[in-house]
């Protein structure tokens, strides 16, 4: 069986997930990319997007969860995520990464992220 794939880098938004009293008041940017493991056949030989899966649903959908509800964790986060994008009928399987570049380290960084894949078995 093979595998098409759609990737969407780059979601961002301001957030309040965090364990600080800080983070949950002040907020920050987060950002999350995802790969959706799907098929890309039929859309390709139809040339009609209610075969495939809509991506900028699928971003909406994220960005909802970024500047939602806050959590304690980005693996949290990054499950959350997951899960929404396993809702959208074709995903079979989902990579996300969380980023959490303003994350309250004290040392210097260019970045946190928490990577999962998920697949439809795993929900």
């Amino acid at each position: 069986m093979t595998s098409d794939q759609i990737a969407i880098t780059g979601i961002r938004g301001v957030g309040h997930h965090g364990v600080f009293a800080h983070e949950r008041a002040d907020g920050q940017e987060f950002v999350v990319d995802v790969c959706l493991d799907v098929s890309t056949r039929a859309a390709a030989g139809s040339d009609d997007l209610s075969e495939t899966v809509d991506y900028g649903l699928v971003a909406r959908a994220v960005h909802a969860l970024v500047v939602g509800p806050p959590v304690d964790l980005i693996e949290t986060l990054a499950e959350q995520v997951a899960s929404a994008c396993l809702g959208f009928p074709g995903v079979r399987r989902v990579a996300v990464t969380v980023h959490k570049p303003h994350a309250p380290i004290d040392v210097p960084f260019d970045d946190v992220e928490v990577r999962i894949v998920r697949g439809a078995v795993d929900a």
